[in-house]
């Protein structure tokens, strides 16, 4: 099916009257960089369509409509490939064309057979050659072999130049076209006039066996591009077909199976051992143990006991548990998922748009060579046949195809096998932009250290009860999702402290500061020093305890109460104690540090917390060597103003001055989206579920699918041995032509040596992209 998708731009996006529209469409027949760029041109050109990307790779194409009427405009984008030439299919029935089979072999291997079958008594005579045998098939026989192989398993390039000729354009198909023709018209001719009885030599062969050999490397090429997709089939293959519904919810023990098309949010399915899950949701009844890792690359199972989340198509371990459904289809984590690998593998990197332009120009420039050629070797003496066979090896050897191929085969490869190791790569250019990263800057709290503060300290001013500060706090805390909220919740359970949830009134969350709220009548602040500061709060003997806690790498927060002014007087905050929290580096935190910092990049930690607190986390980090960065006490909201700072830096490495940095941006929560977004790489850790992970993750041009900060190393790996694939896979398709048609125009290539040589360009492209399948993330030694 054609895929309808809504999504957000710059100038409405989800929130505009007119949302924009995105169809993802196949594409049949696309063979070139040329095709591509044809497609793209006669897309752009239709009314309502915003934007056009055209991927070689994945024969597919997305469509951007600005708005108007959605049916209509598929009717006039379908028509408008048919126009170019190309048939407009839906993705998935691609798919099973490609798969499908006739007497136990590939269907698309047929004509390639044929092809072989009618041309092997062709090469036979060059064969025999080899060996002194002069064997000779008359030239009937000759020309009953080689005529259906042009003009029946050769149509097809008769069909497709025959479309770029009327768009006055060129392609792959009307080379060979123009090529193969030639070398069959002239054996006619030669055959025609030649006297009765006389043998005379044809070049039959010429013509059947390119045009096999290029049918032979379009199926090789196929088969390979089919390998750069097995991630995304194999995050299909995750979802499965039936659930097990409890129509009445945990009351009920009979299941009864249901498609999981047929599952709501708020259903309860139970899962058998060895099942997959088939939906996100919660597990409700039961324990068990998931195997997460298609979804996160993690290699060892996950705990989930009653109330964990549990993702749609990971595998349950060996308790049978009941789970109630939270998201279903596109909502679904695997649903994102595979979204956003096949956007990053159908969008096109910038280095491809300067490959379309040289594409654009390049047939026509290879007609005028091959012209020359031909009109060369007649002038300095040839004869009509050599001049021609000439002229033929330039046109078959110089077909683009291995041009377009070379960046969209790296970056299918190279996103399908990060997302397989829990790396999302959103789009084609965050690749490319990756390799260039010379600075990393880390949000410290849930991305460096565990995110789970702990209340360590809580230290009551002189004739204040601890235990009436605590449950004080934990009132006043009782509805905030703040970690430090939660750390003060469970510090009051743990103590056995009741805390009624209504307890608190007209409580309000002062952001980047703290809360403060009334509790049994008493106006309190719960908030970090600087805020207290900003009240003029004195904190008297508490003071020194203060400066200590941060020293220690506390982060410290202050209980006051306001106590009314009169007339001459105003309200005053006096404080009722220190609250000292503490966190943990994540497991594999200081390894990720001293691996980044190894390969030359510049660290920087931003932190909300002191200075002190943050700096003794950095020294747990092993974040104090130089050219290391902390910066402490900032505000959610001037984080991206940070990250901006530090792109506009010049290098000073040396002491040179020039030149700015490429900032990559690793966080976690809703409030590092801004800063996701201002850096020029931004990585959210999507170790957490809800609407915090959610806009990370759409902020973020790569998504870690675990709270791992050794993926942010692998991110960059795979980026910088991407970006190496497509330079490779450029230069040889670059030098296939540069060094093939000036060795066809000087006559040291024959039409079929050409041939060979145009379909190895493809698969070896194609072949070296896949080389990237094979590349492993380092791993932190246990």
């Amino acid at each position: 099916m054609n895929t309808l998708t809504t999504v957000p731009s710059e100038s409405g996006g989800l929130f505009s009257s007119v949302p924009p529209i995105r169809i993802d469409l196949g594409i049949g027949g696309m063979t070139c960089a040329s095709c591509v760029t044809r497609v793209e041109k006669a897309l752009k050109k239709q009314p309502g369509v915003s934007d056009a990307t055209v991927n070689l790779a994945t024969e597919s194409a997305q469509v951007v409509l600005g708005g108007g009427d959605t049916a209509e405009s598929l009717a006039r984008i379908k028509r408008a490939v048919r126009d170019a030439g190309y048939e407009p299919r839906a993705l998935d029935s691609m798919d099973a064309d490609a798969e499908a089979r006739w007497m136990g072999l590939p269907r698309d291997l047929l004509p390639v057979l044929a092809g072989v079958l009618l041309s092997a008594p062709l090469v036979l005579p060059m064969v025999g050659d080899l060996f002194g045998r002069h064997w000779m098939l008359p030239a009937w026989i000759q020309f009953m072999l080689a005529t259906p192989v042009q003009f029946v398993l050769g149509a097809r390039f008769y069909r497709a130049g025959w479309h770029a000729l009327k768009a006055f354009t060129g392609n792959m198909e009307l080379l060979v076209a123009i090529g193969t023709t030639a070398a069959w018209t002239l054996s006619t001719w030669l055959w025609w006039r030649a006297e009765a009885g006389e043998m005379v030599h044809l070049y039959y062969e010429a013509s059947a066996v390119v045009i096999t050999l290029v049918l032979l490397g379009k199926w090789l090429e196929a088969r390979a591009k089919r390998q750069t997709t097995t991630a995304i089939r194999a995050l299909h293959a995750l979802r499965p077909e039936n659930a097990h519904l409890l129509p009445d919810g945990v009351r009920r023990t009979e299941a009864i199976d249901v498609a999981v098309d047929e599952l709501l949010p708020g259903d309860v399915v139970r899962v058998l051992p060895g099942e997959r899950f088939a939906a996100d949701g919660t597990v409700v009844q039961g324990h068990t143990q998931a195997d997460e890792s298609m979804l996160t690359g993690e290699a060892m199972p996950v705990p989930k006991d009653v109330g964990d989340g549990v993702t749609g198509g990971s595998l349950n371990g060996e308790g049978a548990v009941d789970v109630r459904v939270r998201a279903i289809g596109a909502q679904s984590v695997l649903a994102r998922i595979i979204g956003l690998v096949q956007d990053a593998q159908a969008a096109k990197a910038p280095v491809q748009r300067l490959v379309d332009q040289v594409a654009a120009v390049f047939v026509p420039v290879v007609l005028v060579i091959a012209l020359f050629t031909l009109l060369g070797w007649w002038w300095v003496g040839a004869s009509l046949e050599e001049a021609l066979l000439h002229a033929v090896a330039v046109l078959v050897i110089a077909c683009p195809c291995a041009l377009g191929l070379a960046t969209p085969a790296a970056i299918m490869a190279g996103t399908g096998v990060a997302a397989r190791h829990g790396i999302l790569i959103k789009d084609a250019q965050a690749l490319e932009i990756a390799h260039k990263v010379d600075t990393v800057a880390f949000d410290k709290t849930g991305t460096l250290t565990e995110g789970h503060p702990r209340l360590q300290v809580v230290e009551a001013a002189e004739g204040v009860d601890e235990m009436a500060v605590l449950q004080a706090a934990a009132a006043l805390q009782a509805q905030s999702a703040h970690p430090l909220a939660r750390a003060v919740l469970e510090a009051a359970a743990s103590r056995a402290i009741g805390v009624a949830t209504d307890a608190a009134q007209d409580v309000q969350a002062v952001s980047g500061r703290g809360t403060q709220g009334r509790v049994n009548g008493a106006l309190l602040a719960l908030g970090s020093l600087r805020w207290m500061q900003e009240l003029g709060t004195s904190l008297g003997p508490l003071d020194a305890r203060a400066r200590a806690l941060q020293a220690a790498g506390a982060t410290v927060s202050v209980l006051a109460s306001q106590t009314p002014g009169d007339a001459a007087a105003a309200a005053q905050w006096s404080p009722l104690a220190l609250l000292a929290f503490g966190d943990e580096p994540k497991a594999g935190a200081a390894e990720a540090i001293a691996g980044l910092r190894a390969q030359g990049l510049r660290l920087v930690m931003v932190s909300g917390d002191n200075r002190g607190a943050a700096q003794a986390m950095a020294a747990r980090l092993g974040m104090n060597a130089p050219g290391d960065e902390v910066i402490a006490e900032v505000l959610p909201g001037d984080k991206a103003a940070v990250v901006r700072r530090l792109k506009s830096r010049t290098h000073d490495a040396g002491g040179e001055r020039g030149g700015l940095h490429t900032v990559a941006m690793v966080g976690d929560g809703v409030n590092d989206a801004p800063a996701l977004a201002a850096a020029d790489v931004g990585m959210a850790m999507s170790h957490s579920e809800g609407a915090s992970a959610d806009v990370a993750m759409h902020a973020a041009a790569i998504t870690l699918m675990r709270g791992d900060p050794m993926l942010v190393a692998a991110a960059l790996d795979i980026s910088r041995r991407t970006v190496r694939k497509i330079r490779q896979n450029l230069f040889w398709a670059f030098a296939y032509n540069v060094a093939g048609i000036p060795l066809a125009a000087l006559g040291y290539l024959s039409p079929v040596v050409a041939g060979a040589a145009m379909a190895l360009s493809s698969v070896s492209v194609v072949s070296n992209a896949l080389l990237l399948k094979r590349w492993k993330p380092p791993v932190r030694p246990d």
